[in-house]
């Protein structure tokens, strides 16, 4: 029993325990705000831009990112404007060279975002379809000619011209499956070509 004259300790207790509630609540609190800092001050800034002519006045969210390759000038990636047709694109990767085969290209073709141009060299499509690559033997939907599309199997002129008209008139092919908003296109030819095109 404690003398009159003693302390009582429970006050002395309380209070410790409240300071050291305390200092681990501010010790959370600075966490959280170092964490919090440390993640915005992570993110990622945004890509560079891809540098364009000053003149072109095209902004980045209203345009398209092309790839142009083969016989022009200046191969790269090109930001086009929205509506922006194949010609453009050759005209930004300043034109194209002698050796080019522009009967080979659709120069009024409507591009889309993310799309590869590629102009091929003259007398390429001698030896076979200039749009095929090298032991790949499948027929590319969005550069292959009238031609190359009349050897698929029960694909005839005027379900060729659909599918370079369909191609003309909506941008490049995304995926085989688009074959099927091809007038005369079902799921049963799309079966027999699927194994034979690409995109």
């Amino acid at each position: 029993m404690p003398t009159p004259d003693a302390p009582d300790p429970a006050p002395a207790r309380r209070r410790l325990r409240l300071s050291i509630g305390a200092a681990i609540a501010i010790g959370l609190i600075v966490l959280s705000a170092a964490v919090g800092w440390g993640i915005l001050r992570g993110q990622a800034s945004p890509a560079d831009v891809i540098p364009i002519e000053e003149d072109a006045q095209v902004g980045a969210a209203a345009g398209l990112y092309v790839h142009v390759l083969g016989e022009v000038e200046s191969p790269g990636l090109y930001l086009l404007e929205s509506d922006a047709r194949l010609v453009d694109a050759l005209a930004a990767a300043g034109g194209t060279t002698d050796a080019a085969d522009l009967a080979a290209v659709n120069l009024a073709r409507p591009l889309s975002d993310g799309e590869q141009v590629i102009v091929p060299p003259k007398g390429a499509a001698a030896g076979g379809d200039a749009t095929q690559q090298p032991g790949d033997g499948l027929i590319d939907l969005n550069s292959a000619d009238q031609a190359a599309r009349e050897g698929l199997p029960r694909i005839g002129p005027a379900l060729a011209q659909r599918i370079i008209s369909w191609r003309d008139d909506n941008g490049r092919f995304r995926s085989v499956d688009d074959l099927l908003a091809v007038p005369g296109i079902g799921e049963k030819l799309l079966a027999g070509l699927r194994d034979l095109v690409k995109v």
